[in-house]
Parts: C-alpha cells; sequence; structure tokens
C-alpha cells in the first residue's frame, strides 16, 4: 500500500486533525520513510527500543501511541538525536495517535478495553478540551470479579483502591495517567474507575468521596488500542502487523 495513502487513511479513521489533544502533543505522520508499507510494527512508545525492533522486524512502519514530539523544540542531541536518526538510517516511517486512539470508538483504548473486560459501552465521560474520550458501562458484578478480569485481560497485578464498595456499578475507563481525573469521574455517576496510574494525593481523592479506583498500568491499559488498529489494517487491507512489547511497569 503507498504511505501516502495509507497515512490518509489513518487521517481520516482516527480523526486526526478533528480530535483535540494537548497543546504539547502532535498526532499523524511524523517522520517519513518508505513510499510503499507492506509491514506495520506498532507499539506503545517511540522509544529507541521499539525503534530499533521495528526495524529489525524490517517493518516499513512504526505506528505508537506516544510519539517523538511532545511540543518540544529542543537541539537533535542525546538520546533524542539517537531515535530520530535511527528511524532516517532505517527508512521507518512514524505515526503517532494520541487522543485520537484513546478516544475512537472502534479500536480506542478506552472501548475496546471495555469490551474486552465484558462489557458494551453506553456512554462516554471524561472532558479533554471538549471532548469525551472514556467509556462507561452499566454492570452487575463485584469489584473481586472484575479485578481477576483486569487480571487475565491485561496479565498486570492491578492496584486497587476499593473505596466505593463490593459491587462495580457503573464502570468508567480511561487509560493511561487519569489518576487526577478521579473527581470528574465521581461527578460523571462513576462508581468503579480504571485507569493506569496516579499520584500519591489521588488515594485520599478516591477515600473522600467514595468510589473504588484501579490503577492497571500506564503500559498496560495502553497497548490495547494500538493492537486494535493493527487488527483493523490486517483486516482492511491485508497488510502485516507485528506488535512491539516494551513494557515499563508503570
Amino acid at each position: 500500500m503507498k504511505t501516502n495513502e495509507l497515512v490518509a487513511y489513518l487521517d481520516d479513521y482516527l480523526l486526526t486533525k478533528d480530535v483535540p489533544d494537548y497543546s504539547d502533543a502532535y498526532n499523524g505522520l511524523q517522520v517519513e520513510g518508505k513510499p510503499e508499507i507492506k509491514r506495520i510494527a506498532v507499539a506503545v512508545d517511540a522509544c529507541l527500543a521499539t525503534i530499533e525492533e521495528a526495524i529489525a522486524l524490517e517493518a516499513d512502519l512504526l505506528l505508537v501511541h506516544h510519539g517523538l514530539f511532545w511540543g518540544q523544540k529542543a537541539p537533535l542531541t542525546g538520546n533524542y538525536y539517537r531515535r530520530v536518526e535511527k528511524l532516517i538510517r532505517g527508512n521507518l516511517a512514524l505515526y503517532s495517535s494520541h487522543i485520537p486512539l484513546d478516544a475512537h470508538l472502534e479500536v480506542g483504548n478506552n472501548h475496546v478495553l471495555t469490551r474486552k473486560l465484558g462489557f458494551e459501552p453506553t456512554g462516554r465521560f471524561l472532558s479533554i478540551k471538549g471532548c469525551l474520550i472514556g467509556a462507561t458501562a452499566e454492570t452487575d458484578i463485584s469489584l473481586t470479579e472484575l479485578v481477576e478480569r483486569i487480571r487475565r485481560v491485561l496479565e498486570v497485578e492491578p492496584f486497587v483502591m476499593a473505596k466505593g464498595g463490593e459491587w462495580v456499578g457503573r464502570l468508567g475507563v480511561c487509560t493511561g495517567g487519569a489518576g487526577s481525573e478521579i473527581r470528574e469521574a465521581y461527578e460523571s455517576g462513576v462508581t468503579t474507575f480504571i485507569t493506569g496510574e496516579g499520584a500519591h494525593h489521588t488515594y485520599f481523592d478516591a477515600e473522600e468521596l467514595g468510589i473504588n479506583v484501579i490503577y492497571a498500568g500506564h503500559y498496560a491499559t495502553e497497548t490495547i488500542g494500538v493492537r486494535a488498529l493493527a487488527e483493523h489494517l490486517e483486516a482492511r487491507f491485508g497488510l502485516e502487523t507485528r506488535f512491539i512489547s516494551h513494557p515499563t511497569g508503570l
């Protein structure tokens, strides 16, 4: 497939130009590569390890959730240079999708994780610049059962702040680093909130608001979207895809 055609498809499918993001994020094609794509590598992060693995796999495109550029106007030196240098010398294109991949209804981190846990999303919550990105679902299972499902799906041991009772009730899912959004989750009627990570003080937010909060890992919760997008591209275009695992444990 022509690279420009695939990039145009991704931009359209992911609503790359329409979904707002943090001011320091950049979504879309970040580094050009070969004019034709046959093999795609997907990863959570565009770090040196995943770039080198993608080149070793002879991928033509690396598709990630966390890209190279976060608004920094830094010199191309040190590890920042080494990442860019590897991409260019390896003739490897790089495409990044941050909030657009969180928010997407079909392949987004939040909606796909909700489904993998056994629930159909019924609503959205948690606004980023006016765009609701989290997924909600009505449940009738215990917190113990939900935690066991998270263990099976993500293969992690989640950190559980059981401050809202034994039943899950209305589930809210917003992957990554949304621990600071506990109050917004609570005000949205969420009684059990799954995200990746949060700061020390969020324990008291959960305790004082009376809401269950589960930290399942920033990395682990955000492997979901890139994998779902890879499956979508395989099914639609017959492109070969490979997931590169490089967990941080965070």
